[in-house]
């Protein structure tokens, strides 16, 4: 078995493992710090809408000599606004102007002509209507408002609505932080873009709802026993599903990053710019808040009810003697089912390395072939 198989299957059984819940106001600080990032950039810089979402013109030239810096001077002046010009594979250009109306694009698309040397007949000229821009802008914000409440039902559902909450906090981080590197970069947000924040919506609740999954099979009954609390079982969830996340992120971030650096970065693709940030970002940001945000916020939500409140002061008086009177203490493997007469030197899911083998722990404090 491989080093990452064995460390999997460690991880699963509890024999190791990182405190996850336990530091989880560390990974809420980092998410704060890196949100109000994200705020920042899009008050100051705001985003660089598509001419879909502004209305405008994509003006596509014949072969020119011209370079892309001497066609965005000539661009601006011609239109009064600003352009973007991509250098095309057949020596054309890509002039796009965004916020002009349609009745001004003949001239702008004449006297383009006539600065980059080309026929006019010959510069193709797709237009847009701000109307039209301002549809697709209501349609996207549409699309994702009624995702967000699909999910949410859906959760609330499948599992409990603390649950539901948690994984709506997550989507809303995974979002902020997506629309926050778009304005800081400055790349287009263009329909490809939407699709792309879609899309890793989809991923982002995919890791979490595994987590989920798992944390509401280890808590049932969890009342009926003084061994674990709540967020105890939580960190082992997440433990348990930790290798898996890590693969299926890794194997999805590899190929949206040959379309961002590749294709967008050494091609010039620019849709494919659009499209692979937001899911190379969403995809990153969607396994972190999986693991650090969704299970620590729903571990905290629940602890504080009535009925875990109680179950934590008794699992930690419990330790408290176990302590006293210096027994080791042996977690249970992950996933097994709660028993009312467990033994009074069982332990909580506690994280790190065991510091002797299962076989010396069980066999401490109790007398051989009898039984509590």
């Amino acid at each position: 078995m491989s080093k990452l198989g064995t460390l999997g299957a460690r991880l699963h059984r509890g024999e190791i493992g990182y405190d996850f819940v336990g530091k989880r106001k560390i990974w809420y600080g980092i998410s704060i710090l890196i949100t109000i990032t994200a705020i920042l950039g899009l008050t100051v810089r705001g985003l660089n809408m598509g001419i879909e979402f502004q209305g405008g013109a994509v003006f596509t030239t014949e072969k020119t000599s011209i370079s892309v810096s001497q066609a965005e001077t000539f661009a601006e002046d011609a239109s009064g606004h600003d352009a973007v010009v991509q250098k095309l594979g057949n020596g054309g250009l890509r002039v796009q102007i965004a916020g002009i109306d349609t009745d001004k694009s003949d001239t702008i698309k004449d006297q383009l002509a006539k600065d980059l040397k080309v026929d006019s007949e010959s510069i193709n000229a797709d237009l847009v209507g701000p109307s039209w821009g301002d549809q697709i802008a209501n349609k996207a914000w549409q699309g994702l408002a009624i995702f967000m409440v699909l999910v949410v039902i859906y959760l609330a559902i499948a599992f409990e609505w603390r649950m539901a909450i948690a994984a709506l906090v997550a989507l809303i981080h995974d979002i902020t932080i997506t629309v926050g590197i778009y304005a800081l970069v400055g790349f287009e947000v263009t329909p490809g873009t939407v699709i792309g924040l879609l899309t890793i919506l989809g991923y982002s609740l995919y890791d979490t709802v595994v987590v989920f999954d798992s944390l509401k099979e280890q808590t049932k009954d969890i009342t009926k026993q003084t061994r674990w609390t709540y967020s105890d079982v939580a960190d082992r969830s997440i433990n348990g599903t930790l290798v898996r996340s890590i693969n299926t992120t890794v194997v999805a971030l590899l190929p949206v990053a040959g379309l961002l650096f590749i294709g967008g970065g050494v091609l010039g693709a620019g849709m494919l710019n659009d499209i692979s940030l937001s899911l190379f970002v969403g995809l990153a940001a969607g396994a972190y808040s999986s693991i650090f945000i969704a299970t620590p916020l729903v571990a905290d939500l629940k602890e504080r009810e009535p009925q875990m409140k109680a179950l934590r002061k008794r699992v930690l008086a419990k330790r408290a003697q176990a302590a006293a009177k210096g027994e080791s203490l042996e977690p249970q493997v992950a996933g097994a089912s709660y028993e009312d007469d467990e033994p009074e030197d069982a332990t909580p899911a506690v994280v790190g390395p065991r510091n002797q083998p299962a076989s010396r722990a069980r066999g401490r404090g109790r007398p051989s072939g009898k039984r509590r």
